[in-house]
């Protein structure tokens, strides 16, 4: 009887460490830090637009999900959102308050892709840099 209870014991065990490796080490992974990760490209917003507008495959292997900084001046602010150039939407978590219009900002942040609807490319998580 002592040894069944062992076994059991010893079974369960090792399930729940085998379960807490898959929840922890496979599963679950922290969000990215943008603001921490180098950028993988650096280049004006019209010519992010551009590579978009003119070919879209090739820009999301370019620039797709990965951390990329733009450079170009800010033509609108609302909310959390500023618009550089035009055509490239910034997401921020806060809007900063170093963000006016009219300035030209080098902006870093996640390329989530193309909106043909409204020609914008979209960048998420985004910081203004110094």
């Amino acid at each position: 009887m002592k040894k069944k209870l062992t076994i059991t014991l010893a079974v369960v065990l090792v399930l729940g460490a085998a379960a807490a490796y898959v929840y922890y080490g496979v599963l679950y992974k922290e969000g990215r830090n943008i603001a921490q990760e180098a950028a993988t490209h650096t280049l004006p917003a019209a010519k992010l637009v551009e590579t978009y507008t003119t070919n879209q495959q090739q820009a999301d292997s370019l620039y797709l999900n990965k951390t990329i900084e733009v450079q170009g001046v800010v033509t609108a602010a609302q909310d959390s959102v500023l618009t550089v150039a035009g055509s490239v939407f910034c997401s921020f978590d806060q809007l900063p308050d170093r963000a006016s219009l009219n300035k030209t900002v080098t902006i870093k942040g996640r390329c989530i892709g193309f909106d043909e609807l409204f020609g914008e490319v979209k960048l998420d998580q985004c910081t203004i840099k110094p």
